[in-house]
């Protein structure tokens, strides 16, 4: 059971970077498989999306705020995850011919 949730969990990870970045979808597993701070960091822009998502649940009066801090944890997520994507991207370059 804990290896299909966290499996459910991988694939959230994996949907919500590339929903952002998909013509990195292969980048994207790739660094989930050898860093955990990216999975890590994957996994939370899921988990915020998803509390954006539930937003409507909460208390009228707190639906702004909540909705906002979510959206800019989200913004600040998805940065963080073209940085790291725009870094190993610079190591993949083909090298001069000469």
């Amino acid at each position: 059971m804990a290896a299909s949730t966290r499996l459910k969990g991988r694939e959230s990870a994996f949907s919500a970077a590339a929903r952002r970045f998909p013509q990195s979808e292969f980048l994207i597993l790739r660094l989930m498989d050898r860093s955990e701070a990216f999975c890590d960091m994957c996994e939370e822009l899921a988990e915020a999306e998803d509390a954006l998502s539930k937003v409507y649940t909460v208390a009228v009066e707190l639906r702004e705020t909540m909705g906002a801090e979510w959206q800019e944890l989200i913004s600040r997520l998805t940065e963080e995850v073209g940085t790291a994507l725009q870094d190993k991207e610079g190591l993949v370059k083909p090298r001069p011919n000469g």
